[in-house]
């Protein structure tokens, strides 16, 4: 095995003549695949993340964050940020089962599809124009532009959860924020249901399932004005913090190893993006677990008519599967971070769905009260998926390569969403046997892949202990705000 090269130190951190030339350093060796060197090519103050900026700002002066200060800055944090996340992560679930509210109230088969965009209020005006569609071919043309602005929702919090956030945070923090999915299916069931009931005894002059695009709709965008106004970009910017808690703050996160972010485009790290192993394995389940997703949200109050509750019964039956799901998200982020195990914790929801959906599949229809039960424990569903998203923010460094990991995992959960409407047809009323299938064998395909992802994350935090262990290895002096990818740094460690 190669001994990693020994690196002199100029003051900075830097190796010395870092700042003299614009060269790359080439890597002097090489321990399994991962290059020691690579730290050498890369660690470049003018390519680095913003949170050094602040850091140099501070040079010369002993940055000492007590741990009194560090929870006071934290709640000051929490106020701030977990507010408005929360408030608009419901509003986007909100939007997904309205689809399913609606086609109960009148509206029929609209496939779900998202697309990659970056805009809270375009979407709620969007959502709101869906009072506007006559038929199949106009409500596709909104769904997709709605797909498009709805999309930078998640992976752009994932974003916000890594740079405000440390480890140990971000599991719990990721959890609260997407269980307001719940929140969005328990407020959008009674918001249906009033509409429902309220429109019949008071008719208005459009459609009930009109009316309830546009309620949500308007009041999404004049969340979104507020988000715009309010959501700092990063620490750099955070009105709510004085100039000394925008330094602690960044302080705070260098046990992450990554920084804040960097604006600077890197081709190496979106060719290691596309070369890793458990990228690949975050794109797999986020393709597998949102096929059952994607038909499930849109249909699930059709499935609960199915079981032989009246329509308007599924709105409110509806509700406790909300319920349902953030107590899942809520607990599993916690005890993710507290046993600091979010992977196997997060496994514990997935194999809750798949007996309800077992209740589903096989209990007779003599027993619709059981098989409403299985219908609430699959909603327990998404905490793997929750736990990998918190993954993204704790597993995944350099900004390019994290930002481009994002995009393929959404990309894959819109992919699935896709499909999974697919397996409910028409034909296959009431109990759409092939979906139940479908949705075993997904949920089934996505508990292994979790284990794959578990224990590679094992085996490279292996190596790389092996890497720190060489003789002569040392730490360049600030390398964690250096702008340096998970598997090129040999400080970082996996979290599981």
């Amino acid at each position: 095995m190669a001994e990693p090269e020994k690196l002199s130190q100029d003051g900075q951190g830097l190796p010395a003549g870092a700042e003299k030339s614009a060269d790359p350093v080439e890597p002097a060796a090489q321990n399994d695949d991962i290059e020691v060197g690579k730290i050498l090519r890369h660690a470049d103050k003018n390519d680095a993340d913003e949170a050094l900026k602040v850091i140099q700002g501070v040079e010369g002066e002993t940055i000492v964050l007590t741990p009194e200060e560090e929870k006071r800055l934290l709640r000051k944090i929490d106020w701030n940020m977990m507010p408005l996340l929360c408030l608009v992560y419901g509003l986007n679930y909100l939007d997904k089962t309205t689809v399913s509210y609606a086609s109960i109230m009148g509206l029929k088969r609209l496939p779900l599809a998202k697309w990659s965009a970056v805009n809270v209020i375009m979407w709620g005006l969007i959502l709101a124009c869906m009072a506007g569609t006559k038929d199949f071919a106009t409500a596709m043309t909104v769904r997709v532009f709605l797909g498009v602005f709805e999309a930078a929702v998640s992976p752009g919090f994932a974003l916000f959860t890594s740079q405000w956030y440390t480890i140990r945070e971000q599991g719990s923090r990721t959890g609260i924020w997407f269980s307001f999915n719940g929140w969005g299916q328990i407020l959008g069931g009674f918001v249906a249901y009033g509409i429902a009931v309220g429109t019949r005894a008071h008719p208005v002059a459009i459609k009930s399932w009109q009316l309830l695009f546009l309620v949500i709709g308007l009041f999404t965008s004049a969340i979104g004005v507020v988000f715009l106004f309010v959501m700092p970009d990063s620490q750099l910017n955070a009105r709510f913090l004085t100039p000394h808690e925008r330094v602690l703050a960044v302080e705070r996160i260098r046990v992450n190893q990554q920084g804040v972010g960097n604006k600077h485009f890197k081709w190496y790290q979106f060719k290691e993006a596309l070369t890793d192993p458990m990228v690949w394995g975050l794109a797999f389940y986020s393709l597998v677990a949102n096929i059952p997703n994607g038909g499930i949200t849109n249909y699930f109050s059709q499935l609960i008519v199915s079981f032989g509750f009246t329509p308007e019964q599924s709105l409110l039956l509806g509700t406790p599967g909300g319920a349902i799901e953030i107590i899942a998200l809520v607990l599993c982020g916690w005890l993710g971070d507290r046993y600091r195990n979010r992977l196997l914790i997060g496994t514990w929801g997935l194999l809750l769905s798949i007996l309800g959906i077992l209740l589903i599949a096989f209990l007779p229809k003599s027993m619709p009260v059981g098989r409403l039960i299985g219908f609430y424990f699959t909603q327990a569903s998404p905490t793997p998926f929750v736990a990998l998203l918190s993954l993204i923010s704790t597993n995944v460094a350099g900004w390019t390569k994290k930002t481009t990991v994002g995009a393929i995992y959404f990309i894959s959960y819109c992919v699935g969403n896709i499909i999974g409407p697919q397996a409910f047809q028409d034909k296959d009323k009431p109990d759409y046997r092939p979906a139940q299938i479908t949705i075993i064998v997904c949920w089934c395909l996505g508990l292994l892949d979790m284990l794959f992802i578990y224990f590679w994350c094992r085996r490279e935090n292996a190596r790389k202990a092996r890497v720190r262990a060489e003789p002569g290895y040392r730490k360049i002096d600030g390398q964690e705000f250096y702008d340096l990818t998970d598997r090129e740094n040999p400080e970082f460690v996996y979290s599981l």
